[in-house]
């Protein structure tokens, strides 16, 4: 794996030499956008505005746009001496336990990896003593153009860091619950159910969108039909339902989802 940023982590008057490592790769279905009457591909070009030329990535820098309209430009060495400590540190603010981290404000997973024979051992450290104390570690940390808030927790023997949304940064729904009440029966029959559909194995379940895609060219270029999935029919019986469900249920074989 290649780092994706270098620097520090810093935890009372501990610091540690760490690299950033991506955790996560998402897997497209390989489409791509056409010209829907004839099938040429479709590009996207970088465009300058004023004069209408393309632009090579190379004369691509930032814009910082005033109150009075008018553009800073920034270059990648000016962002590199931004006077913020957390461009090169993960600022440990404090621990708390993860619970109290609303999962809404996750965002991106990181490996933490230590750099060099000096993070061994506090990395080693850091490592157990967050398993012990059964916390994370609150941090701020600036990756390209931002500073994030973050949250660093044991994950196997090894560190990972979450990049968190800013709370400001969570839209707020309007009252989406329901007023509808529930009867004892039913919570009964729930839990009963929950009960019978314990034991999804997360590391067993797949993305079935390619294989469905796949059906659909096969389905187009032999000039064929696909059966649409029958839509769900809304509950009418509750009661029935959680009943019918809780047969099914006990029907399934072992281990199937």
């Amino acid at each position: 794996m290649r780092a994706l940023w270098s620097g520090y982590i810093s935890f009372g008057l501990v610091t540690l030499p760490v690299q950033l490592f991506a955790a996560t790769e998402e897997h497209g279905a390989g489409m791509h956008q056409v010209h829907a009457s004839d099938g040429a591909r479709i590009r996207h070009r970088l465009v300058c505005e004023r004069d209408g030329r393309e632009v090579p990535r190379s004369e691509i820098a930032h814009g910082w746009e005033g109150l009075d309209g008018h553009t800073v430009v920034l270059l990648d060495d000016d962002l590199a001496v931004l006077p913020l400590p957390t461009r090169k540190t993960v600022d440990v603010l404090g621990f708390i336990q993860e619970r109290d981290v609303d999962p809404v404000l996750y965002s991106k997973p990181y490996w933490v990896g230590a750099a060099g024979e000096t993070g061994q051992r506090p990395y080693a450290l850091l490592v157990e003593a967050l398993a012990r104390h059964g916390t994370v570690a609150v941090a701020k940390v600036t990756l390209r153009t931002r500073e994030r808030l973050a949250v660093v927790r044991p994950r196997h023997g090894m560190l990972v860091l979450h990049t968190l949304l800013w709370p400001e940064e969570i839209r707020e729904p309007d009252d989406l619950s329901s007023a509808s009440p529930v009867t004892d029966r039913e919570l009964e029959l729930a839990e009963l159910l929950m009960d019978q559909l314990v034991g999804v194995d997360i590391a067993d379940l797949h993305d079935e969108y390619a294989a469905a895609l796949e059906q659909l060219v096969v389905a187009k270029q032999s000039g064929g039909e696909l059966a649409e999935p029958e839509e769900p029919v809304p509950v009418v019986d509750l009661i029935a339902a959680l009943e019918a469900s809780m047969r099914a249920a006990k029907e399934r074989p072992t281990g199937s989802s």
